[in-house]
């Protein structure tokens, strides 16, 4: 009778191995299929969302014109719809102890045949910096602020995203429909 039980309990031990051994086997297979899956995704989204960036010109070859053309030459490589209209000006000069400073302001907005003038527009502003200890032929640096936020973005280092004009836009949309005259 002791025999049988050792029989017993020696043949369940050796199932139960077996039901473990497959699970950790299933379990390994699984995973392998997600980070094969997870794999496959993040190469698909580095290659449909590169970053744009483009030469800047050097510091020694700068002229307000120059900055304002290839800030239009960097916002090309946007990902933007069609529908989005923008104009630029140049702004100012700003004069700092190493660097100097220039200022430009990129207006957008979606007119449309309803609404030709648009009843908002969301701003891009453009800094381009030339320093004045650097080697001249180093490119300037360039980074922009969106208007009613804080946060520096530097080209070639974020995506820049259409939500973020509509979402100035609009919350200029929801102001002006709070207020009466």
């Amino acid at each position: 009778m002791r025999m049988d039980v050792e029989d017993a309990d020696a043949a369940i031990k050796e199932k139960a191995h077996v039901v473990i051994e497959n699970v950790i086997r299933d379990a390994k297979e699984h995973l392998q299929d997600l980070q094969e899956k997870e794999r496959a995704y993040c190469l698909f989204s580095e290659a449909e969302y590169i970053i744009q960036n483009i030469q800047w010109t050097s510091c020694k070859d700068f002229t307000v014109e120059r900055g304002q053309q290839q800030i239009e030459e960097y916002m090309s490589t946007w990902e933007f719809h069609e529908s989005w209209l923008h104009w630029s000006d140049y702004l100012q000069e700003e004069e700092l102890k190493y660097s100097k400073r220039y200022h430009y302001r990129v207006r957008w907005s979606i007119p449309t045949c309803r609404k030709p003038i648009p009843r908002a527009t969301a701003c891009i502003y453009f800094i381009i910096e030339i320093s004045k200890i650097k080697p001249p032929t180093l490119p300037v640096e360039v980074f922009f602020i969106l208007e009613s936020n804080k946060l520096i973005h530097r080209p070639g280092q974020c995506r820049v995203r259409e939500k973020w004009l509509k979402d100035i836009i609009e919350s200029k949309r929801i102001l002006m429909d709070s207020i009466t005259f």
